[in-house]
Formats: C-alpha cells, sequence, structure tokens
C-alpha cells in the first residue's frame, strides 16, 4: 500500500476526479476495451462468448490492459457488463450470437421473491480486478463501474433490451411498491458489487444511467436520482476518499438537478449536452467527463478537430476528462483514436 501521498504516484485522472485542474486534460473512452481493436476480436474469437470472456478472470484482465498497451490511455476501464448484478441475483444470463442479452426469468412474469442469488458468480469479477491492478502502469488510473438501477431493472423486468423500455415504466406505474422492490435489491447489491471492487484495487469508480433520459420527470426523481444518490452516500461512507463518476445519459435539462441531487465527485455529459450549457448549470467547480460525439471519432476529419477544440474550451476553466459522450462504436478506425489522442494531449 502507498504510504502518504508523496509516495504516490502522480495519476492525472484520479487528481481531476479529486478537484485540480490538468492541461492537457487526462483521457479515457468508454467502451474503450472491446471490438474497434484487433487484439480484443483475436482473444474473443480465441475464448468464444461474450459472457464467458467477462468470467474469465486472465482474458477479462487482458481485454481491460490492451486499450492501455496500445494508446496510453489515463484510465483503465474493468472489462465486464452491467448484467452481471441482475445474475448475481439469481436471474439467467445469456449473450446469443448477433443477438442482445436475455435474462429469465423477466420480472414481468416473475417475482423478486422466485430468484434464488448467487453473490458467488461476482468473485471473477473481483479477480480481474486484482490482477489488472497487479499489472496496470502506476500513472494509469484503474476505473471499477455498474450500471445504475433503473437501467438494470429495465433489463431485469423485459428480460431483453427495449427502444423504449415500456415494461419496466409500465411496472413502475401500476404496481409502485413492486418495482421499488426491485429496485431496492439492484441498489443493495450494486453498492456491496462497487464495495468489492473498490477493495479488489480500483481507484474510483462508474454509475452508468444508460437509460435515464427515458422517464417522465417524476418518475426520473423517483428512480434514476433517488437511488444513485443512496449508492453514492453509501460509497461515501465505506469508501470516503474513492471518487465516484456519475453519468446520467440522456439527462438533459435535468443535469443540474441530477449533479446537486446525487453527490457524486464528477458528472459524465452525453455527447447530446451542450458543453458550453453544462459549464454554466453545473455546481463550480464539478469535475465533468465528456463529451465528443462517438459519431465524430468515427467520422474523423474536420469535423473530429473542431468538436474536440470545442469540448476543450468549453471546460477549460473547469476540471475536465475527455472522454466520448457514450461508447465508442466497433467500426471506428485506429487512426482516428491516434488522431483524438493528439489533440487532446495539446497543451492549451
Amino acid at each position: 500500500m502507498e504510504s502518504s501521498a508523496s509516495s504516490s504516484p502522480d495519476r492525472p485522472l484520479l487528481a481531476v476526479l479529486r478537484g485540480e485542474r490538468r492541461d492537457p486534460p487526462p483521457v479515457w473512452l468508454m467502451r474503450q476495451a472491446g471490438r474497434y481493436l484487433p487484439e480484443y476480436r483475436a482473444l474473443r474469437a480465441d475464448k468464444g462468448g461474450f459472457l464467458a470472456l467477462c468470467y474469465d478472470p486472465a482474458s477479462a484482465a487482458e481485454v481491460t490492459i490492451q486499450p492501455i498497451r496500445r494508446f496510453g490511455f489515463d484510465g483503465a476501464i474493468l472489462f465486464s457488463d452491467i448484467l452481471v448484478i441482475p445474475h448475481a441475483l439469481g436471474q439467467d444470463l445469456t449473450f446469443g450470437a448477433g443477438e442482445g442479452p436475455r435474462l429469465a426469468p423477466p420480472l414481468k412474469e416473475a417475482t423478486l421473491e422466485a430468484l434464488q442469488g448467487a453473490p458467488q458468480r461476482l468473485e471473477p469479477i473481483y479477480e480481474t480486478v486484482r490482477q489488472v491492478a497487479a499489472a496496470l502502469p502506476p500513472e494509469t488510473t484503474f476505473l471499477g463501474f455498474a450500471g445504475a438501477p433503473w437501467t438494470v431493472a429495465t433489463y431485469m423486468v423485459a428480460g431483453e433490451g427495449s427502444k423504449d423500455h415500456h415494461d419496466a415504466r409500465t411496472m413502475a406505474y401500476r404496481d409502485p411498491a413492486g418495482f421499488a422492490a426491485i429496485i431496492a435489491a439492484i441498489e443493495t447489491a450494486t453498492i456491496d458489487y462497487l464495495s468489492g471492487q473498490i477493495a479488489a484495487g480500483v481507484h474510483a469508480v462508474q454509475i452508468f444511467d444508460s437509460w435515464a433520459g427515458s422517464l417522465a420527470p417524476t418518475e426520473f426523481d423517483r428512480w434514476v436520482i433517488a437511488p444513485t444518490a443512496r449508492i453514492v452516500a453509501a460509497l461515501k461512507v465505506r469508501h470516503p476518499d474513492v471518487p465516484v463518476i456519475a453519468f446520467p445519459k440522456g439527462a438533459g435539462g435535468r443535469l443540474g438537478d441530477y449533479a446537486r441531487a446525487v453527490g457524486a465527485d464528477a458528472i459524465g455529459l452525453d455527447e447530446a449536452v451542450d458543453p458550453v450549457w453544462a459549464h454554466a448549470v453545473l455546481p463550480a467547480g464539478l469535475p465533468v467527463q465528456g463529451n465528443l460525439d462517438p459519431i465524430a471519432l468515427l467520422a474523423g476529419g474536420d469535423g473530429l478537430d473542431r468538436s474536440v477544440a470545442r469540448i476543450r474550451q468549453a471546460f477549460a476553466d473547469r476540471p475536465h476528462i475527455f472522454n466520448l459522450g457514450h461508447g465508442i462504436g466497433q467500426f471506428t478506425p485506429i487512426e482516428h483514436v491516434e488522431r483524438l489522442l493528439e489533440l487532446v494531449r495539446r497543451a492549451a
């Protein structure tokens, strides 16, 4: 263990999460360990299915480190999936070839009480964390993550992904007590899961609410803001020095309310957020992360250059981690990522 600040390595991303400004800003990309990398595709073809890869610590650790080895990002994000939580809560989880995830039984057809929890399913994830923590360069910040309760619940209720999250939204209106029990179960499991990642060696964690934008205002308060705030508060009791990033994709005009109520150390911004507006409405000094359009990175060229410059200018006076507004696309050219890093790493 590092015994003092003077003996700690300089981790620029971790410093920004703690409120420092850095020029140039640190950078990592959501889904940076994934299908756009030929080394990932080769490993996945050798290993087989996605879930098998997630639950094999040596392979998952290798995937986590691949983009650090290639690009030297300032942050490494744990290679896993948000649906390991419903798997640990007792739903069966499968990923079919060419299909999205499937969870059984879907909770629109079964009760939460019918599930038999299997928390041991998370043990390989903690071992992955330990292996990555031992192998990362000392300057790299290691990020753990989990899905936010609302987003995870949409999958648990429907048994699969959906465009409008109709099943979960309907249950929340028709049976708010039953839906609250599902949210509470996810919340409790997520607190323990993120705490386990921290104990195993991550430096910070991110809470992904990928479907936060699908809810009406009062439902957003109840199912997005409140559960996330409780998770953040619980983590702050257990791990007061570990930063938490909250990413409410699609929050739009509720972004300021979300940031003030949730109490996270940093807020992730999706690509639809105007960075100039975000700088104006968010609490002064609150670190932000984002928010390049993944399609701008895919397209490259002058559009990429202009987008990077605008984001950097908007957050020049605020602690900022450069990232995408969502995950990198699988067909993104490697040379566009290299160009992005060249642009971001220029001092202002």
